[in-house]
């Protein structure tokens, strides 16, 4: 396996598309990387450069050390897996995995060894001799895996291969990806417009909007720590809410913010966040996620509370999700199941300030402390 690194990629089209804006990180060898973001954001670009697929307008692509930019795809030791499967519908599973390497000329017995191994890693072996259109989807997708595979190349590069499969396939298949990078521990770059399977699969994760890279970590950092605006409301389900107004810093009155035409009491907030008392009297976004938004009769202290019409209850079993309006502002609690309000009530909800993240309004960059 090898490291992937990109040195300040940009790919412009001939329409003038700034498709990728000047991407630059590095893949460790054996990492599996996953790169997120909404459907036309450049991630999908962005991995058809590093296959050869695409020309870079600029920047430099290097595989194991080596600048790839002007070789050709089948000279830089990749497989690449796509979002349709791609297969021969006349030949059979084992045909289907052999035939790449028979074009490269691979002896027989090689490919038959190889053919097998990925058979029975990819639970196909009773496959074989079965034509795609015998084969589920998922198991269709193994076998786009498995030609992948058999290819033993330098980095895997896999295309939104989950897209067209149904829920639980997708959470059956990610379980099988990521005990195939376990088990090979190969590099791997995975595109995705699901930030559930980002969260899940990455180890570090690329987060692309509108082709710039907004943040690179892992999943819980992320999660934990979104650099702005758009990584925190892209990551997470349900989303992120978010508050916006005025913020006003009191004194031994405390910390609120002016929203709505009403003031909302955010309890010691400078003692959780040093440093935001800069923008005392200033906008500023503050977010919360959905699991630190409760119902305050469940929780007994002194925390900062809200009101807010409760609209839709939705229970999906383990938990509980509420969606309310405050005012013109939309949030949505995630809760465990228990005695709930009906529809249309209003309730009282409460939050610890630690929980919020404050945001700039104007540059959308996360307020770090001071």
């Amino acid at each position: 396996m090898a490291a992937v690194r990109l040195d300040n990629v940009r790919k412009v089209f001939d329409n003038g598309k700034v498709a990728v804006a000047g991407a630059s990180f590095e893949v460790a060898d054996g990492e599996l990387m996953v790169l997120v973001g909404p459907s036309g954001c450049g991630k999908t670009t962005l991995l058809r450069m590093i296959a050869g697929l695409e020309t870079a307008t600029s920047g430099t692509i290097a595989i194991d050390g080596r600048v790839v930019n002007e070789m050709a795809p089948r000279e830089r030791d990749i497989a690449m897996v796509f979002q349709n499967y791609a297969l021969y519908p006349h030949m059979t599973v084992a045909e289907n995995l052999a035939f790449g390497l028979m074009l490269r000329g691979v002896p027989r017995a090689e490919i038959e060894r190889r053919v097998n191994a990925a058979a029975d890693m990819l639970g196909l072996a009773t496959m074989l001799q079965s034509r795609p259109r015998q084969m589920s989807g998922g198991q269709r997708q193994r076998v786009a895996l498995g030609r992948a595979l058999v290819r033993e190349p330098k980095v895997f590069l896999l295309d939104e291969p989950l897209s067209n499969l149904d829920a639980k396939l997708r959470l059956s298949m990610r379980v099988e990806i990521a005990r195939l990078h376990k088990r090979l521990r190969a590099t791997m770059i995975y595109v995705t417009h699901d930030q559930i399977e980002a969260m899940t699969l990455g180890q570090r994760i690329v987060v692309f909007n509108q082709g710039e890279i907004q943040q690179i970590d892992t999943p819980m950092r992320l999660y934990e720590q979104p650099a702005n605006l758009f990584v925190a409301g892209f990551l997470g389900s349900p989303a992120m809410n978010f508050l916006r107004g005025r913020l006003q810093c009191e004194g031994d009155a405390g910390t609120s913010l002016r929203m709505d035409g009403e003031s909302l009491p955010l309890g010691d907030l400078l003692a959780a966040h040093p440093g935001i008392e800069r923008y005392d009297d200033r906008e500023i976004v503050l977010g919360l996620r959905p699991e630190q938004l409760q119902l305050a009769s469940a929780h007994a202290g002194a925390l900062p509370s809200l009101h807010a019409q409760l609209e839709v209850i939705e229970p999906v079993g383990n938990e509980v999700f509420l969606y309310l309006r405050h005012g013109p502002t939309e949030l949505v609690a995630r809760v465990p199941p228990q005695h709930l309000p009906v529809a249309g009530s209003e309730v009282a909800l409460c939050f610890a300030p630690e929980h919020l993240h404050a945001f700039d309004p104007e540059s959308g960059r996360r307020i770090e402390q001071a």
